[in-house]
């Protein structure tokens, strides 16, 4: 009974790109299934729908190796495209299944101009109680790849 009393969990985080434009940004977050060249992913690829359209659904998967204990594991996730906006440059996207302990996770990446050539990459999510975590294990994860992501774009598209 506790679990089902327990509130949902709502985090945001918000990077800002001072030298890309959202137009650039967004063609790597609209390639849902290429997210593994952004963040600390071993793998991701398309498991079934359209690319760009909703209903599409991605696996994600990194090994995760314990040193103590001298063993590996594959946390995985199934995630599937809710909805996609090229105009509005957002998505959102929610777990499916998982080995992570996720029960119930809804995610919405936007990318929003800036003044000048500059612009801020917004991912939001609202979950249930994750098995294992503390809501602020999981804001520092999705902070600390929002950061890495920002920093594998900057150095993919930095001008010459």
């Amino acid at each position: 009974m506790g679990e089902e009393s327990d509130p949902r969990w709502e985090g945001r985080a918000v990077v800002e790109l001072a030298d890309t434009t959202a137009e650039v940004a967004w063609t790597v977050l609209e390639d849902f299934c290429s997210i593994h060249k952004w963040i600390s992913l071993d793998t991701c690829y398309q498991l079934e729908g359209i690319l760009g359209k909703p209903g599409l659904i991605r696996y994600c998967a990194s090994t995760i190796v314990d040193d103590v204990e001298k063993t590996s594991t594959v946390k995985w996730a199934k995630e599937k495209l809710l909805a996609i906006d090229p105009v509005q440059r957002c998505l959102t996207y929610e777990v499916v299944e998982n080995n992570m302990g996720f029960k119930s996770y809804v995610a919405t990446f936007k990318v929003l101009s800036m003044k000048g050539d500059g612009c801020k990459i917004e991912w939001e999510f609202v979950c249930d109680p994750v098995q294992g975590w503390s809501l602020q294990d999981l804001e520092s994860y999705v902070e600390s790849s929002l950061q890495l992501m920002k920093k594998n774009i900057e150095l993919a598209y930095k001008a010459p």
